[in-house]
């Protein structure tokens, strides 16, 4: 058997020992010196915030207007209801499914959804269920607008959000009368649709998405996904101040990583943003209780409450009453709201 040639792994590689080369480490800034004299902590050196920096921990997302309110983080929950301008949401409550005319149906839904006490109104053009069929720009603005439109001439005092992807929908909703974006492909790299929102001082909800359900550490993924998805909007031009989290309770996600996901709900509150959760009539409700989307109303109920009791600050939902009734007796238990008039100390 011939010997083996000692040479093999260096033309392999021409730089066999780079990897034992000594690492150039970046120099420390901002040490506060040890002072022995002082005793006490002094005596040992530690590191202080550099000049102009912010704390780096987390506070109380400072109130945001949309629209014509001002939503006051942590004071109660809020809820936003789901108007889906299309003939194929996987829920059953798409307005073109059933032929009517639909900014009349539009108009109709928004008026019961705000008389049970939604805080604000989701409008969206194209399905993202899994598998759906991709909407033409064009034809996701022609649901869109009109209703937008509509909405805003008769329910002035509503704030309106546009559920899309796409730029150009974005402004031309915005342009309508919408308030807010909700983008539910927030983590891609592709920044448009925050550059509309910045151009048009938009707040805009940044959700979490992927193409499939693959991860190695579901909560810690998530989260950096959201964190570097934060920072493109800011790069973007879009305040921090004007930055919602969703995440994406039901895409690019299996069954069981849901459920994971509304356990860990409470680290998303490292991010230092308000949290919507959507898990309205999902699939993942209906393959525990193997209900359909009609019947999973009770399902919802219980996951706004968890998320509730975790931190979320906005609950999307089809609907209405049964949740803002459900969040508001979590609130009470939470977050110490209380309705006007209370007189539970007599």
């Amino acid at each position: 058997m011939a010997d083996a040639d000692p040479s093999a792994s260096d033309r392999s590689d021409p730089q066999p020992h780079r990897s034992l080369a000594d690492r150039v480490l970046p120099a420390e800034r901002g040490v506060v010196p040890a002072d022995p004299g002082q005793g006490g902590g002094a005596a040992t050196p530690s590191f202080a915030l550099p000049d102009g920096a912010g704390s780096g921990m987390p506070a109380q997302p400072a109130p945001l207007a949309i629209g014509p309110r001002t939503f006051a983080w942590g004071t109660r929950t809020f809820v936003m209801g789901i108007l889906n301008v299309t003939p194929d949401s996987f829920s059953g409550d798409g307005l073109l499914a059933a032929g009517d005319e639909p900014v009349a149906a539009a108009l109709e839904l928004a008026r019961r959804m705000r008389d049970e006490g939604a805080d604000l109104l989701d409008v969206g053009g194209a399905s993202t269920r899994p598998g759906h069929a991709s909407v033409d720009v064009a034809d996701e603005i022609a649901r869109v607008v009109p209703v937008i439109r509509a909405l805003r001439e008769t329910l002035p005092e509503m704030p309106l959000s546009v559920d899309t992807t796409q730029p150009a929908v974005a402004a031309a909703a915005l342009d309508a009368g919408a308030h807010l974006v909700n983008d539910v492909w927030g983590v891609a790299d592709h920044d448009g649709v925050a550059r509309v929102a910045a151009e048009r001082s938009a707040p805009l909800v940044l959700m979490h998405n992927r193409a499939e359900a693959s991860y190695t550490s579901l909560m810690a993924e998530i989260v950096a996904d959201l964190q570097r998805a934060l920072e493109r909007a800011v790069r973007a031009g879009v305040p921090w101040e004007h930055l919602i989290v969703d995440p994406g309770f039901g895409f690019g996600k299996t069954p069981a990583h849901n459920l994971a996901l509304l356990r860990g709900l409470p680290l998303l509150r490292a991010l230092g943003r308000p949290v919507l959760l959507g898990t309205s009539r999902k699939s993942t409700l209906g393959k525990v209780l193997n209900l359909p989307p009609q019947e999973r109303v009770e399902a919802t109920v219980a996951t706004t409450v968890l998320g509730i009791a975790a931190g979320v600050d906005l609950v999307r939902v089809h609907d209405v009453r049964e949740n803002v009734r459900a969040a508001r007796m979590a609130d009470a238990v939470v977050r110490g709201w209380r309705p006007d008039g209370w007189e539970g100390e007599r």
